[in-house]
């Protein structure tokens, strides 16, 4: 529901108008928004003390243990019988991909972490091996296998001694022989993944050396052809992964799959293949630095982002840990990136119902992280930082780090990275950090045409949420055409220029893609868009100029700004229409600085429906510009210019 803000309200200069809203409904939605964001902010707060400047590793490690100690045997007293499968556990559905495969890798990460075979006075290996059949006789793929690969791994590289194995019936062997074959998603004879991103190489990799080094599978051969086939991307020269080749799906997909396959490779001991992907690893690792925020979260933009991309700070810390040529920054600075993500993590989790908070007012995510994954999103949780824990404690023991800082050094960045180089649509990311001036604008496909998550907008700058893989204009500009097509300049770009002082980039689109349609197709509407993002201190300016080659009718341009925010007013001053939008810890301005056509202005609450979830929480209020009927002719180029300038309290 919207409202339209009124221009005439008020023509004094420098009078402030506090815009009051057409319909009592909205008024409501926007209380209820709040009230949801403050009982989520004040759990927040409620958990979070004073933190000192400096803190001791073993007061974190000994935090992190305790933890685990307390909630993985909660999670197993909960489960009564695995014959058959329990539906709920703590509450949580269990009926989604990799559920036990996940909370099997927990678990065994647990015996590890603790250096106690029992949990919740339960053997931990019996427990795991009859999860392993319950995942075999499902049909468990992907994820599930390599959790159980690992699983098994981690009871011992000697499978005459290994505790699981040493208590599986012989067909029971039988069946985690076929829970441990990649051939499940990984056709051999095409060498190509059946129906997946790119990235499950680096899964169906790291399955076929385990399952190697452990004897389940003789065939080297198969091992170094999968290694071959896995590494080919980065072979031909890429430092970056395409996830959707070759539509150009550039995501935190990129530096999980390298990582997963220089683990593969040095697991069977293949040196070539570690000096092939070492250049990705120091270019990868050095983006993923600089688009970290202080509280650890990592990439702003893509699928799998919330709460994953807080566990991607803790896994990739302990990577560096154990990897120093890749190291972006020093240990303690990793170190601290490491701690900020945890609080995050730990303040999101809910001690009352030993869940994170995955479906939480105002969350978001991708549509295949549903209702019945809510447990396997926590057990991940589990199984991954109690394993980056016992890998980075190693790092910190070894380099003899006592303490570290609480909060990370960021330096100033101004970045960009060519994903992709050559003829052709081009993806690419313009990183900047400047004191709190901080986002991201990626050029690259998402899932689908125009999807929020992928658009080339600021991601991350404070202010702004973006609503999770919704087709809607997030800064980007929709047009309806006359043919009723939607069309959006979106999904890499046809050039994309940075400015030589890294303070603006331009990009070009003259082949535009219908919003929701099917990602890498591209249509010639005779039509070319410029943009041009331009940064001057706190303030972010987006020109855009459309030029047609022939005449075109715009049915209909409209423009979101979703914002974090849930209030809004309308400030004139000298002339100037100024809209600010405002929330806690950050307040943003929007201006309109020229437009060739007309506009309204408008602005939207959304409650916590689909348009108002976000990955790291809610986007209570969008501030949306819309023209109409604008008549596009042959060499009239027409532009608009909006500012925003961000206020921090």
């Amino acid at each position: 529901m919207k409202f339209t803000v009124g221009a005439e309200s008020s023509r004094k200069r420098g009078k402030r108008v506090h815009t009051k809203f057409a319909w009592n409904t909205l008024a409501l939605r926007l209380v209820f928004a709040g009230l949801g964001l403050l009982m989520v902010a004040a759990a927040i707060v409620a958990q979070d003390p004073v933190v000192p400047a400096q803190l001791a590793t073993e007061d974190l490690d000994r935090e992190i243990r305790q933890f685990f100690m307390r909630e993985i045997p909660a999670h197993v007293g909960d489960i009564k019988s695995l014959d058959p499968p329990p539906r709920r556990v703590v509450g949580a559905l269990t009926t989604g991909e990799f559920s036990w495969g996940t909370f099997m890798r927990a678990l065994a990460a647990y015996a590890n972490f603790t250096g106690t075979p029992m949990v919740a006075g339960r053997d931990a290996a019996s427990l795991i091996g009859q999860m392993g059949l319950i995942e075999e006789r499902s049909g468990g793929k992907t994820w599930a296998q390599l959790y159980a690969a690992l699983a098994l791994w981690s009871f011992g590289t000697d499978l005459k001694t290994n505790a699981l194995w040493q208590g599986l019936s012989p067909q029971e062997r039988e069946a985690w022989h076929s829970l441990l074959d990649p051939g499940r998603f990984y056709d051999l004879k095409t060498r190509k993944l059946i129906h997946l991103p790119e990235n499950y190489f680096g899964v169906a990799a790291r399955i076929a050396a385990i399952s190697y080094r452990l004897g389940l599978n003789t065939d080297r051969g198969y091992v170094d052809d999968l290694l071959v086939r896995a590494t080919e991307q980065f072979r031909n020269g890429a430092l970056f992964a395409d996830d959707a080749l070759p539509t150009g799906r550039y995501d935190r997909y990129s530096n999980e799959y390298v990582r997963a396959v220089y683990e593969a490779a040095a697991l069977v001991g293949r040196k070539d293949i570690l000096d092939i992907l070492a250049p990705s690893l120091t270019q990868q690792m050095r983006l993923w630095w600089n688009l970290l925020a202080p509280d650890g979260y990592g990439y702003p933009w893509g699928r799998s982002l919330g709460a994953i991309g807080y566990m991607d700070t803790m896994e990739i810390a302990a990577f560096l840990g154990e990897n120093p040529q890749f190291r972006p920054a020093p240990l303690e600075q990793l170190a601290a990136a490491y701690y900020n993500a945890w609080k995050w993590l730990r303040n999101d989790y809910q001690d009352d119902t030993h869940l994170l908070s995955v479906f939480a007012f105002g969350r978001g995510d991708y549509s295949y992280i549903s209702k019945e994954r809510e447990w396997q999103q926590t057990t991940a949780f589990f199984g991954k930082v109690m394993n980056a824990h016992q890998v980075f404690s190693r790092a910190l023991a070894r380099e003899k780090m006592a303490s570290f800082p609480a909060k990370m050094s960021l330096a100033r960045v101004e970045q960009f990275v060519k994903f992709r180089e050559g003829p052709g649509r081009q993806f690419a990311v313009w990183v900047v950090r400047q004191g709190s001036m901080q986002f991201a604008i990626p050029f690259v496909t998402g899932p689908r045409s125009g999807t929020s998550d992928y658009q080339p907008a600021p991601h991350g700058l404070p202010g702004l949420r973006f609503p999770v893989e919704r087709i809607y204009p997030c800064l980007v500009p929709f047009l309806e055409l006359d043919d009723k097509r939607i069309v959006a300049a979106a999904d890499g770009a046809d050039e994309i220029n940075p400015s030589a002082d890294g303070q603006s980039v331009t990009a070009v689109w003259r082949k535009w893609v219908v919003v929701g349609g099917r990602a890498g197709a591209h249509v010639d509407l005779g039509l070319t868009s410029e943009v041009t993002w331009s940064l001057a201190g706190s303030k972010l300016r987006r020109t855009e100029t459309l030029t047609a080659l022939k005449p075109i009718k715009v049915r209909r341009l409209w423009m979101s700004v979703p914002s974090s925010a849930d209030h809004v007013q309308t400030i004139f001053s000298n002339g100037t229409r100024t809209d600010r939008l405002s929330s806690q810890g950050a307040t943003l301005d929007i201006a309109v600085l020229h437009s060739d056509w007309p506009l309204q202005l408008s602005a939207m609450a959304t409650g916590n429906d689909a348009a108002g979830r976000g990955a790291q929480g809610a986007v209570p209020l969008h501030f949306i510009l819309e023209g109409k009927d604008v008549n596009l002719l042959p060499q009239a180029p027409q532009k608009w210019e909006i500012e925003l300038s961000l206020i921090l309290e």
